[in-house]
């Protein structure tokens, strides 16, 4: 679990036999603590360090060398200004996580995140992650992709799946744009549906998410892609209500999640919900049974374990990037 490897002029050494690893998540704390392990593993010390574009690099640098991880994982590492890692002495991982184009003609909302990441520098990183493999032919024309992976959940959101005893609580979390607006508002209008339109922390969201049944997800824009909000609301134990999700990632549509297409079939499911509360209590058990993949204590010990071999076997160009540059 502990192999130690040198990267030009950046040496890197495992901690001593018996000791964990310390991993450093990176990004901002309203997106992406409930994506990290905020409870280290007996393999894994871990940290949630707050960092948004445009933040004082100069505190995030003091931190992670007061704390000095062995490695350190970037949510979105287009935040992260050119040359800051340079000299850090640590194993680097940037996590691809929004969507991008798929192809020609792609939505105008695809190309601005691209022109987003355009402005990663690949010399702050080891390897990459993408979040989705649909996004990797686009993703490598800035940067090349290690490997792809939905993005965990935190441990703290699983819970049981439970009876439904009365009305089930419906939420959805996400900004409001006109395309979700366009099928949550027959719903909204004829149910109490919760919707969090704007950033909020983990622990609030842990606790919202306890007092709901069933968890709605629509596409920022219509174009496809797989949100991690899917994933949340299954270790939670609720009913996914879903647009078509692509990629899958291992999840079926009917068994483990509900997919709707229109603000007709949003309204139809939930409506059927508030007479027979508990009529998808098999897709409920199936979905939470799936969220089993997404757990972050199960993923981020296999992610960081290949990291340090691949990395002691093939070495990295982080420094020879950051030179040239």
């Amino acid at each position: 679990m502990k192999p130690a490897f040198a990267r030009s002029g950046l040496p890197y050494t495992a901690p001593a036999e018996h000791e964990p690893l310390r991993l450093a998540f990176v990004g901002q704390g309203t997106f992406f603590e409930a994506c990290a392990l905020m409870r280290g593993t007996p393999e894994l010390e871990t940290r949630f360090i707050e960092f948004r574009e445009g933040a004082e690099l100069g505190r995030l640098l003091a931190e992670l060398h007061a704390w000095r991880p062995h490695v350190v994982l970037v949510f979105r590492p287009e935040i992260v200004p050119a040359g800051a890692f340079a000299e850090l002495d640590a194993a680097t991982l940037g996590f691809l996580t929004e969507p991008l184009p798929r192809g020609a003609g792609a939505h105008a909302d695809l190309e601005t995140r691209l022109a987003s990441l355009r402005k990663v520098d690949r010399g702050n990183f080891d390897r990459i992650v993408a979040f989705d493999p649909n996004i990797v032919g686009a993703a490598e024309e800035v940067l090349p992709v290690w490997r792809s992976l939905p993005l965990p959940v935190d441990d703290r959101f699983f819970a049981d799946v439970e009876p439904i005893r009365a009305r089930p609580g419906v939420m959805f979390v996400g900004r409001s744009t006109a395309h979700r607006e366009q099928l949550l508002i027959p719903s909204k209008h004829s149910f109490d549906v919760l919707h969090l339109a704007f950033g909020v922390d983990a622990a609030r969201l842990d606790a919202l998410m306890r007092e709901h049944h069933v968890g709605i997800n629509l596409h920022n824009e219509p174009y496809p892609s797989f949100e991690n909000r899917v994933s949340l609301h299954l270790a939670a134990g609720h009913l996914v209500l879903s647009e078509p999700l692509d990629p899958l990632h291992g999840l079926e549509p009917g068994i483990d999640f509900i997919e709707v297409g229109t603000a007709g079939e949003l309204h139809n499911r939930i409506e059927l919900l508030q007479r027979l509360p508990d009529a998808y209590h098999r897709v409920r058990v199936r979905g939470r049974m799936k969220a089993e993949g997404f757990r972050a204590s199960r993923v981020y010990p296999r992610l960081v374990h290949d990291l340090l071999l691949d990395l002691r076997a093939f070495g990295t160009e982080r420094a020879a990037v950051a030179a040239a540059a």
